[in-house]
């Protein structure tokens, strides 16, 4: 680990886990006490609590990093953002979209009730994971029999959330890789379907599950497309920790819910369908660098992030001194060691979530299974 990330790495490490591990105990305590009482109170005094947290990851992109974030829409969507239920599909580029999709969220007044269905050794993750789990997040086991209800039993549980949520679900099943597009090329060459160049083969299951349960109380679906422009090195979690900064260019086009097909294969067509838009999409970025032909939105960037991180700052300084003072830690070599063993601790804990966010590592995911007579229909585009 470098010097530089280190020196942000261990301090930060201390009060996310300590403020997030505070968190994870009222969120706790919120579910064993309110929620068998009152969901609804349950889910509006958990979205407050997960949003002080997760503003300390956007602190990182927006104050540590200043990643910039340039967002094409048009503007009626724009202003639709945080002010109704929406499904997210998006392609999964980088090892911080999730992150880039936070600071959306915190944009648009949602951080706190932004969802996604992600694989179930997420909810291990320590604080983060956790916290994830108490807020709703689906997390499945990529396989299909065992996927089927969680997926159902999740997405209906939604159905009476007191506030504007997104549910954000990565339908490539994996992150984007070299090694991965090659395996999906050869994939796509062999089934007679179009050859992706920039995207993975979408799995539709979920997508076709989620539609066909939210139907009738989700009003859009988000269509989000992330990019990076040839001058912006990829963004990753070690780099945003070093202070270094990238470009994201992400465009986002609304769908209405009710214009999708009624029968799932259809669905699952229109899914494949917006992936061949998104890949040639991508292609014109690639040759023009920008997603032009869109509006670009301001997204600014608030002060709040900043002002949760410093108060959680002070927070943990003062408690620490505190506590350092009435134990007298530091004053006997056992004290000494165990507070290194604390440090190494949080070190290798960042450590695992740094890992954990790298593409490199994630786990490809087979593609959906195509019927013939969709697959002649593609035959004739490609």
């Amino acid at each position: 680990m470098a010097i530089a990330a280190a020196a942000v790495i261990v301090p930060m490490g201390i009060i996310f886990f300590i403020s997030g591990l505070l968190i994870n105990l009222i969120q706790a305590a919120c579910f064993v006490f309110i929620r068998p009482f009152s969901k609804n109170i349950y889910r509006r005094i958990n979205r407050i609590f997960a949003e002080l947290l997760w503003l300390e990851l956007v602190w990182l992109v927006d104050w540590r990093a200043g990643v910039e974030i340039k967002l094409y829409m048009d503007p009626e969507t724009f202003s639709l953002m945080g002010k109704e239920h929406a499904l997210l599909i998006a392609n999964h580029r980088s090892d911080i979209d999730w992150l880039v999709g936070w600071v959306l969220a915190q944009r648009s007044g949602c951080l706190g009730s932004a969802l996604a269905v992600m694989k179930k050794s997420s909810k291990f993750l320590p604080v983060l994971g956790w916290s994830m789990w108490f807020s709703e997040y689906l997390f499945l086991e990529r396989s299909w029999a065992k996927d089927e209800n969680t997926i159902k039993s999740g997405l209906q549980r939604l159905r009476d959330y007191p506030q504007p949520f997104w549910l954000a679900l990565f339908v490539e099943g994996t992150r984007f890789t070299q090694a991965k597009l090659l395996a999906a090329q050869e994939y796509a060459a062999s089934a007679g379907l179009p050859v992706p160049k920039n995207v993975l083969i979408p799995r539709t299951k979920g997508f076709v599950a989620a539609v066909s349960h939210m139907r009738s109380f989700i009003p859009a679906i988000y269509d989000v497309t992330f990019a990076m422009p040839k001058s912006s090195p990829a963004p990753t979690m070690l780099r945003i920790f070093k202070g270094q900064s990238s470009v994201v260019h992400v465009h986002i086009k609304r769908h209405e819910m009710k214009d999708l097909p009624e029968n799932d294969e259809a669905t699952a067509q229109w899914c494949r369908d917006i992936f061949l838009a998104k890949d040639k999409l991508l292609d014109k970025h690639i040759a023009e660098d920008t997603f032009g032909e869109q509006q670009l939105q301001n997204v600014g960037r608030p002060v709040k992030s900043f002002v949760v991180i410093v108060s959680w700052a002070c927070i943990v300084l003062f408690g620490a001194i505190k506590f350092l003072h009435s134990t007298a830690l530091l004053s006997s070599w056992k004290g000494v060691a165990i507070s290194a063993a604390l440090l190494a601790v949080v070190t290798l804990l960042m450590q695992i979530l740094i890992r954990f966010s790298q593409s490199e590592r994630s786990t490809p995911a087979k593609p959906s299974i195509v019927n013939q007579h969709s697959t002649n229909g593609q035959q004739k585009q490609h």
